[in-house]
């Protein structure tokens, strides 16, 4: 593996925006740091990364790309590796990455979620393409075509109601999720037609989705399928420390809380992005991980000043004072 050095002031565990934005900024303020990327962005399937401004449409490889390159440039180290474990040693921290460890005085988490996805047929094949989540990042793509909202999970009918902003062909699935009575009256009021029965299938024809495929058989036309995916943190290697995901209270997955400068409840870790905030963005995950990176070293300068004030009460003792004052004066006096 190249380029790790023994120890750091800060590990950077996650590659992606929020990680790279934040090493960014420790290596413009001269900390040591590395970033440890595992290679598996969750944004690999789309053709670019939206609402980014003056990047939109910037496919995610190329910009992470950029973003390594200026995390370099300033003397930061990026390196593939997977990190398995991690544990608190005298100094800091030993992170693990299997064939060797690194030191770090700091920890910043920024690996983000992975998408636990529904069974059926053909939908994970999809995912990112013509399988969407989120109107934000993809919407515009979708406007104006027949779009197909799968009651996968608590947010599917909020999901259908964004979705009809950009399309006047929305349809909603009912599959695994019962409707209240509230949001049946939500959903006619904005001309939303609901389909009950379960999603067994996506019907792909030519490479493209053609339509949802219902248990009794029955096929109905779209060309853009809506799925919300259980998002659970990438953080198994933090259980040894006693930091452990926590359920989001909307019921969509797990991820690690933090305080509002990114301070987890553990000691000298921070965490940014998506691991922590799970509606974040591209650009809101870069700037958390810019955030946290600046109170990484807030942290840093109060506990090196901390040190340096202590070191100087202790060179200027009383015993210190009166033998440099001897030196000196010598032989005069006050006074004489």
């Amino acid at each position: 593996m190249t380029d790790l050095k023994d120890g750091y002031d800060v590990v950077v565990i996650g590659g992606g925006a929020a990680g790279l934005s934040g090493a960014l900024m420790l290596a413009r303020m001269r900390r040591s740091v590395v970033v440890i990327d595992a290679g598996q962005p969750r944004n690999a399937p789309a053709e670019g990364v939206h609402g980014l401004l003056a990047r939109d449409g910037t496919p995610p490889g190329e910009l992470l790309e950029r973003g390594r390159a200026e995390v370099r440039g300033y003397g930061g180290h990026v390196v593939n590796g997977e990190v398995i474990t991690v544990a608190r040693d005298a100094d800091g921290f030993a992170v693990c990455l299997g064939d060797r460890s690194v030191r770090a005085r700091r920890l910043l988490v920024t690996t983000g979620l992975v998408d636990e996805l529904p069974e059926i047929a053909g939908l994970r094949q999809r995912w990112g393409r013509d399988v969407i989540h989120c109107p934000y990042c993809h919407g515009w793509e979708a406007r104006d075509q027949a779009i197909g909202v799968l009651g996968t999970g608590p947010m599917a009918v909020h999901q259908a109601l964004l979705f009809r902003q950009l399309s006047a062909d929305v349809t909603y699935f009912s599959h695994t999720m019962a409707l209240t009575a509230e949001q049946s009256e939500e959903l006619n009021a904005r001309g939303i037609p609901v389909v009950r029965g379960a999603v067994t299938a996506l019907e792909i024809v030519d490479d493209r989705l053609a339509g949802v495929r219902l248990s009794d058989g029955t096929v109905v036309p779209r060309e853009v399928a809506v799925v919300g995916s259980r998002m659970v943190a990438r953080a198994n290697f933090l259980e040894a420390l006693g930091l452990r995901p926590t359920q989001h209270p909307a019921g969509v997955g797990e991820y690690i809380p933090t305080d509002a400068t990114g301070r987890t409840d553990v000691p000298g870790i921070w965490a940014a992005g998506n691991v922590t905030d799970m509606t974040a963005q591209v650009g809101a995950a870069a700037a958390a991980g810019a955030a946290a990176a600046a109170q990484i070293n807030a942290d840093f300068v109060a506990e090196e000043t901390a040190e340096a004030v202590a070191g100087l009460r202790a060179s200027f003792s009383a015993a210190t004072e009166a033998r440099l004052c001897e030196e000196v004066m010598g032989d005069r006096r006050h006074g004489i």
